[in-house]
């Protein structure tokens, strides 16, 4: 699973809001390449998470991407007045450590969950 080092904030998912007019496929397209510079396509629907936090309800793709992506890169984005995000990848068979975001934690075990259980 892809995740990224935010400079003030810790581990987390790429996420985002849905803008007028815009799918929820549409954003994960977008908010994807905005946050990673990585363009993929929205391949499995997983679900939707109430993710109990300030009433937010969190949709999750499967996404296709690039055949070939590095096991680390940086990526400089234009959101919070730009920030650098250090990109990873997040063994499912590993437990998230402490440097990831509470938050994104029940994320990543939503997402588990979701896959466990998809039509792959």
């Amino acid at each position: 699973m892809l995740g990224f080092t935010h400079p003030l904030a810790g581990k987390q998912l790429v996420k985002g809001t849905i803008e007028a007019g815009e799918s929820l496929e549409q954003a994960c397209v977008r908010e994807l390449l905005e946050e990673s510079g990585v363009c993929a396509t929205p391949r499995v629907f997983l679900g939707t998470w109430d993710s109990d936090y300030e009433g937010q309800v969190w949709g999750f793709y499967l996404m296709a991407g690039p055949e070939q992506l590095p096991d680390h890169w940086d990526f400089f984005t234009n959101d919070d007045s730009g920030q650098l995000f250090k990109f990873f990848w997040q063994r499912l068979d590993e437990n998230p450590d402490a440097e990831w975001h509470p938050l994104f934690v029940g994320a990543i075990n939503f997402i588990k969950m979701a896959l466990a259980t998809a039509d792959i």
